[in-house]
């Protein structure tokens, strides 16, 4: 595979899964203090990682489940941030300066708060509660955020008695990483002809629907216009009936992203309707890519973690393509701002 090093790949994502047990006791602890709630936050595309964890206890779990922007609730605060709450927090780099002045107020206001940082000699890593250190980069990190989220959610329905089988999901993702390497492995062939298509337009119109919209999401602003520099119109398939379609013409890019359960009806939806107006389609279907001891509702949850790994081999033939790495910035973290 172009670029790719399996070895370091599989020993982040080994790293990943294998943190599902000190989350569980983490949030475990946390519940039987009386925790009223529980936040999954973060600054930029970290934030984004979160929130397929945030809907899966928003659909399946009546405790009480925020997200949001550190940014925002640093200016505005939150009512609900208080005494005993449970903050989920990722920083890849751990030195994010909007995470960093969240965990100091959380902390103030006596919430818990549990880090996930790619170094554990860093703000995020020291002043954290607890510190879940899982080292990656900009490449793998993704897979290994929404796992290690999705392992907290999961924990609040058990210890809540809102799931019946989480010893068993949690025994199923353990083959994870094996998983996501037969995937690259699958897409690698098709990845170059992906990236001809990104490549091959001026901007696009990225969408998906569930939990994969957050990846469409992500990959738009965080892959393709910090990374690439080129322009996206991320939108979810549930909007798209609602503005976004009126840009739709002849040669206009629409990127699906579909993923699996209920809701990819809704990607569905966008799918029978661009072609019928000259737009130029392209998909990426988790359902497409089989996997090996991992059960329907297990794939339901980890598709944001398939698309991520699909979509990380279709950047690197990209980068090439256009000769822009994907390490390439003119501001972010450049200058002031």
């Amino acid at each position: 595979m172009l670029n790719f090093d399996e070895k370091r790949f599989l020993a982040i994502q080994s790293g990943a899964v294998a943190t599902a047990g000190e989350l569980d006791a983490i949030v475990g602890a946390a519940l039987k203090a009386g925790a009223p709630n529980i936040f999954f936050l973060g600054t930029g595309g970290a934030a984004i990682l979160m929130q397929p964890a945030v809907e899966l206890l928003r659909a399946r779990s009546s405790f009480p489940v925020f997200g949001g922007h550190t940014a925002e609730l640093l200016a505005a605060g939150s009512a609900n941030l208080k005494e005993g709450t449970l903050v989920i927090m990722p920083s890849l780099s751990g030195t994010t300066k909007e995470s960093v002045a969240f965990l100091e107020l959380a902390k103030e206001r006596g919430a818990k708060v549990v880090s996930l940082v790619g170094h554990a000699d860093t703000p995020l890593g020291r002043k954290a509660d607890h510190a879940i250190v899982n080292f990656a980069a900009d490449d793998t990190s993704s897979e290994s955020f929404y796992v290690q989220s999705l392992f907290a959610a999961l924990s609040v329905m058990k210890h809540r008695g809102e799931i019946d089988n989480y010893d068993a999901l949690i025994a199923e993702i353990q083959h994870l990483p094996r998983e996501l390497l037969r995937m690259k492995k699958a897409v690698e062939p098709k990845a170059e002809d992906y990236a001809k298509v990104i490549a091959g337009s001026d901007w696009h119109i990225v969408s998906g629907a569930g939990n994969v919209w957050y990846e469409a999401f992500y990959y738009g602003m965080c892959i393709l216009e910090e990374m690439q520099w080129i322009r996206t119109r991320p939108i979810h398939a549930a909007d798209f009936f609602h503005g976004t379609l009126e840009l739709v013409e002849e040669g206009v890019s629409v990127i699906l992203m579909k993923g699996e359960g209920p809701n990819r009806a809704l990607a569905e939806r966008v799918e029978a309707f661009v072609p019928k107006v000259g737009g130029s389609l392209t998909i990426l279907d988790t359902k497409d890519y089989p996997t090996e001891g991992l059960s329907a509702e297990a794939r339901e949850l980890l598709a944001p973690a398939f698309l991520a790994t699909m979509l990380e081999r279709i950047s690197a033939h990209l980068e090439v393509m256009r000769d822009h790495p994907l390490t390439t910035r003119r501001y972010y973290r450049r200058v002031e701002y």
